[in-house]
């Protein structure tokens, strides 16, 4: 780690309320986290979030159906022992409300809601080079003052915008999933559209199938859904759970997407067809990522072991939905995980029902909302209610709906304009003490496991500064382009090159316009904890430091 001398510009205008250690923003898994490192080390902090409540993906995701594809006990906070022995999970899977009110545990036990400023979005950050200080603003006037700013805005909480004219048009009512109402939505005996066929479209879908009159599900691109096999969790089952919890920790470090399972040491070479067919079987039935990660090891590398499980998924789908036209249109034509893959409860057995139809817009497209309900370019579909599920601006879309400035005045849009550049996935050049958990570039897996992992290293580098008396560090321009083309050459081993076609939100291919860019580490959690622990233990070559300015420099005129 290098020392520069300090940039000296003007300070910013106006005077801020109070001036903190750090500031953080948003108050869901990783924000809370985040806060409990701050308020261990003694630090002054205040986390904002936009909701009124603690919670973020599991506050606003409130539809029918949200809930998580990964197993309770890695979906949950390894940082305290005592926390693991006093909260049972119900469910393998658990649904919103729990994931919730599991947060909420959190913040209560370790007294971090009176850190945290609820209805309070954040709408500009700008670095003073002068005070060595972060000036955030609140909407709504209040700005703030901090040394260290950290995003945690989370990688999905910008909804896409409708691509299609006409909403304000529709007579009866529209539903976005990322917002659900708190208030109860009756559905019963209604006529529904679900446009979109992601995983939130895909929870969805069997549950409002239940009470609606009729589902009409509008599908564009077909997803390769893994079953969940939700279960109950019983006492006994949960008194294993709490007694292996430090193991399942070590085990999701050093998983390659963070998960409790272990790899299998297999490969498509290594078993003949019969084999290999019992292992997809014994997957499928395992339910959720198993078939992604607890089959064969070179899925996402080989295309033949790609094929194989691609294939067995669409005979699946041929064997549950009964109208074979149906099951046709279900069936992805793309590589396996070139699309993130969705955990379903019921979703392809709801095809099945007399009151759920599959509208396959990949050919006649959505033209525009009506009055009465949805026209395609095969004709109208009158309906009651619209659900958009269409997904988010994900990855980069938080950080770019925030007028984010840094050094010499850059934004972050300017510096992202042509996609994502990071260090580490955790900070940016030219944005000195603005560190990012869950930014782009960090690597996709079970999302507690990465946020643990980043937010111990940023909790490292700043007692590493404060040990030293540096007043900011960043990456150096160098570092940043090294590691985006890092990140480059590991998507280009993987079989995720057909990503921008089947417009993932992997590449941010599913918004029109946006740069398709690699906006991950797919080279594994493992991977990337061994990576940014690299950095950090050989003194943080990648970045360089600026020295505390002294008093007699503050107090010399702009």
């Amino acid at each position: 780690m290098t020392t520069e001398p300090e940039h000296a510009k003007g300070a910013s205008s106006g005077a801020p309320v109070e001036t903190l250690d750090a500031i953080v923003i948003g108050a869901g898994f990783a924000g809370i986290r985040a806060l409990w490192e701050f308020t261990r080390s003694n630090h002054r902090v205040r986390a904002f979030e936009a909701g009124s409540d603690v919670g973020g993906t599991w506050y606003w995701n409130r539809y029918p159906g949200a809930r998580t594809d990964s197993e309770a006990w890695a979906y949950c906070f390894t940082f305290s022992r005592e926390l693991q022995d006093d909260w049972q999970w119900s469910e393998r899977l658990p649904g919103q409300r729990e994931v919730l009110k599991y947060l909420e545990h959190v913040v209560e036990r370790f007294d971090l809601r009176r850190h945290i400023t609820f209805d309070a979005r954040v709408e500009a950050a700008t670095f003073d080079e002068k005070t060595q200080l972060w000036e955030v603003r609140i909407a709504g006037g209040e700005r703030v003052r901090c040394r260290y700013l950290v995003s945690a805005t989370g990688v999905l909480s910008i909804p896409k915008k409708p691509e299609f004219p006409g909403a304000d048009h529709f007579k009866g009512e529209i539903y976005y999933a990322p917002q659900w109402p708190k208030e109860p939505v009756d559905l019963n005996g209604k006529r529904v559209a679900i446009i979109g066929s992601a995983a939130t479209a895909i929870q969805i879908l069997p549950v409002i199938a239940k009470v609606a009159g009729h589902v009409s599900f509008f599908q564009r691109t077909p997803n390769y859904v893994l079953p969940g096999r939700n279960y109950e969790i019983g006492e006994e089952h949960a008194v294993d759970i709490r007694r292996r919890y430090p193991a399942i920790a070590a085990q999701t470090r050093a998983h390659a997407f963070g998960l409790p399972m272990d790899a299998t040491g297999r490969t498509y070479d290594s078993v003949d067809d019969m084999e290999r067919h019992r292992i997809f079987e014994r997957g499928w039935e395992e339910g959720g990522f198993h078939f992604c990660f607890n089959t064969f090891d070179d899925i996402m590398v080989d295309q033949r072991s790609n094929h194989a499980a691609s294939s067995f998924i669409r005979e699946k789908i041929r064997a549950i939905v009964k109208d074979p036209a149906t099951a046709e249109a279900l069936c992805p034509t793309y590589p396996f995980f070139s699309k993130r893959p969705p955990s379903g409860h019921f979703f392809y057995e709801a095809f099945n029902r007399d009151n759920v139809t599959l509208v396959d817009i990949s050919q006649n497209g959505i033209q525009e909302i009506t009055e009465k309900g949805v026209r395609t370019a095969a004709g109208e579909h009158e309906v009651d209610v619209i659900i958009m599920a269409i997904g988010f601006d994900a990855v980069t879309g938080p950080l770019m709906n925030i007028d984010m400035r840094g050094r010499g005045g850059v934004s972050i849009q300017e510096k992202w304009r042509d996609g994502p550049h990071t260090h580490l996935g955790i900070m940016v050049d030219d944005f000195p003490n603005m560190f990012m958990i869950l930014g782009p570039q960090a690597p996709f897996g079970n999302i507690p496991t990465v946020i643990e992992g980043v937010v111990e290293w940023i909790g490292d580098a700043i007692a590493r500064m404060e040990r030293e008396g540096t007043a900011t560090i960043e990456p150096t321009a160098e570092a940043v382009h090294g590691w985006t083309a890092y990140l480059e050459q590991i998507y280009r081993m993987t079989l995720l090159s057909s990503g921008a076609e089947v417009r993932t939100w992997f590449l941010g291919a599913n918004i029109p316009g946006k740069p398709v860019a690699v906006m991950f580490h797919f080279g594994g959690i493992a991977l990337y904890l061994a990576d940014i622990g690299k950095e950090r233990d050989g003194g943080l070559p990648g970045f360089f430091t600026v020295k505390k300015a002294s008093a007699a420099e503050l107090s010399q005129p702009a």
